[in-house]
């Protein structure tokens, strides 16, 4: 095993649990601090912010070895394809071939940045080829072809069950196609070539292309309505039911040119007894329709999200009067914070200057050794305290009205004490928005018999602000602090922890106002739900402390471990500025 791979450090190593280890080597892989691991029976995926593994608890027979394959591979993907182009084609083969080729491809690219990981690779490929030796006899010939191809592409030969003639003729027929998707430099390019290959084989049944192999008996294709159920896969192809054997269309387990229920390969779920969700409700594309555990709220697209800095770009007389209204009243607590802060300072000293304060210790050696010219110290003073924070308000129609001015009130008294007693701070906003290409983007793919399943925010696009980023000494876009419509917390806040995430302190809390449950207009409010609840989780677990402040609503008791409802609106400014002191002034 290459020790340049980071898993043969972490994975036996005592005291940590598996899954923490498996975090731990994905943010090294990806270069990303946030990035997280979880275990699901609906992995393995890619989803923002998280890799998704499938269940290793309910397949205990698997090697770790495989599991840490599966997460080398998701983070291939993660690093090097365009998910939304994949996740934009409609099921189907096309769909299913350009995973593979892909997959291929982004693997090759993370095997030249970590050569150690091709062991785990390798071992996800065994298990994969072993899972399809079980299942061969019951497998639709085009799931058998996209496993071929999937071997040539990584340079195996199939097995001796798997050589059927027809299958081999498919392979040989598009050997030219197949050189070029080895070669593959991009997502795009591995879909395109995956509907090449789909039309090749079309025209290859058709009988366009002159191959006997392929005509010679009656053969499967990719329109074959049936799995085959011969148990010997070699005898498979001149098995294909005919006449009144096929079972007509409308009965048909699997719709001709749809993927089978449980795709075979290596990118493929771990299991074989996982039962996918019904697609009838993919194929209405229905907002709401989606999987059963699904715990994330996914965006049809993030294309149209739209971040506004208004550092800055406030009106400075309305940000003088909000600064005014904000310091009378909270200017006790900012006093008293200032000196319980002042208090807990520690001096050092540097020594050995040449300039500045006698150092009495330097004394003797002044006297006693000639050429001494650094007696002198200088006073050095250390924080206690390095700490980030960051406020995320909830900018949704129902914080219209006092709700939002006193929010604006808050951020700004505690953005003005924060700046004046050194410590980085910024201010947020969220709301969500319809778009109109959005919108035409999921009638358009609604109309392609896109599965939908997977995504619970269809038309609508994040209106992220902020109105004042770290570093900066401007507060007055603080004063333009204005709401909009509906309020996708989860994702809000992810966004809110990424950018916290990045700002280097010792400590960083993120505080949330909110008046209510998170709601979109498109989405199941029960996944916007579990969704916050998630990225909660993950957030806590990256060492941010989150707080939830809760706007005339306990809902935040509901999210936030650490929460706080403010049940009169006067008592706002300086309810959150309490509870904030208290946390800084808290090790």
């Amino acid at each position: 095993m290459n020790p340049r791979h980071p898993a043969h450090l972490q994975r036996d190593i005592q005291g940590f649990s598996f899954e923490s280890t498996l975090g731990k080597v994905a943010r090294v892989l990806t270069g990303q601090y946030g990035v997280s691991v979880v275990f699901s029976p609906e992995g393995p995926r890619v989803e923002p912010g998280r890799i998704v593994i499938p269940d290793y608890e309910a397949h205990g027979g698997v090697e770790r070895d495989v599991l840490i394959g599966y997460l080398d591979l998701l983070v291939a993907r993660a690093k090097h394809a365009s998910l939304a182009q994949l996740d934009a084609l409609p099921a189907g083969i096309a769909a299913q071939l350009a995973q593979v080729i892909d997959d291929r491809r982004v693997c090759a690219q993370l095997l030249d940045e970590y050569p150690g990981a091709r062991w785990f690779i390798g071992k996800l490929r065994e298990h994969a080829a072993g899972r399809v030796r079980q299942r061969w006899p019951k497998l639709h010939w085009r799931d058998r072809l996209a496993w071929l191809i999937e071997r040539a592409l990584w340079d195996e030969a199939p097995a001796r069950s798997e050589a059927s003639p027809s299958l081999l003729a498919a392979l040989h027929a598009a050997h030219d196609l197949l050189d070029d998707a080895r070669a593959s430099g991009s997502t795009a390019r591995s879909i395109a070539l995956a509907h090449e290959l789909v039309a090749r084989v079309r025209s290859l049944s058709a009988g366009d292309v002159n191959n006997m192999m392929f005509t010679a008996g009656p053969a499967e294709d990719l329109d074959t309505q049936t799995a085959t159920a011969s148990e010997s896969s070699g005898e498979a192809d001149d098995a294909r039911p005919t006449g009144d054997g096929a079972m007509p269309p409308a009965e048909s387990e699997h719709p001709a040119g749809a993927p089978s229920d449980n795709p075979i390969g290596m990118g493929q779920t771990l299991g074989d007894g996982h039962q996918q969700p019904s697609r009838d409700a993919a194929a209405t594309g229905k907002p709401g329709a989606h999987p059963a555990r699904l715990l994330l709220s996914i965006p049809l697209a993030t294309e149209f999200d739209v971040i506004t800095d208004l550092t800055g770009q406030g009106d400075s007389a309305a940000w003088r009067t909000l600064r005014a209204q904000a310091r009378a009243d909270t200017a006790p607590l900012k006093q008293k914070l200032e000196r319980a802060l002042c208090a807990d300072e520690r001096i050092r000293w540097r020594r050995d200057q040449e300039r500045g304060e006698l150092d009495r210790s330097a004394l003797a050696k002044l006297a006693t050794t000639p050429g001494y010219r650094t007696p002198f110290r200088t006073q050095r003073v250390t924080k206690g305290r390095d700490v980030a924070v960051s406020l995320l308000i909830d900018r949704s129609g129902s914080m219209a009205g006092r709700k939002i001015e006193l929010a604006r009130l808050c951020a700004s008294a505690l953005c003005d004490a924060l700046t004046q007693l050194s410590f980085e701070c910024e201010v947020l906003g969220y709301c969500s928005l319809e778009a109109p290409e959005m919108k035409q983007l999921y009638e358009r793919q609604r109309a392609a018999g896109a599965d939908l399943r997977r995504y619970n925010r269809f038309v609508e696009r994040l209106d992220l602000k902020v109105y004042k980023r770290f570093g900066a000494t401007d507060l007055s876009g603080i004063a333009r602090i204005d709401c909009g419509h509906e309020n996708p917390d989860g994702e809000a806040l992810a966004w809110a922890a990424t950018r916290l995430a990045a700002q280097p302190a010792a400590r960083r809390i993120l505080m949330v106002f909110s008046d209510g449950y998170p709601s979109t207009g498109d989405g199941d409010p029960q996944v916007l739900r579990s969704d916050l609840r998630e990225r909660v989780a993950a957030i806590g677990q990256r060492g941010i402390e989150l707080v939830g402040i809760g706007v005339l609503t306990d809902a935040v008791e509901d999210f936030y471990p650490r929460n706080v409802v403010i049940s009169r609106l006067t008592e706002l400014p300086s309810t959150v500025f309490s509870v904030l002191g208290a946390m800084l002034l808290t090790r």
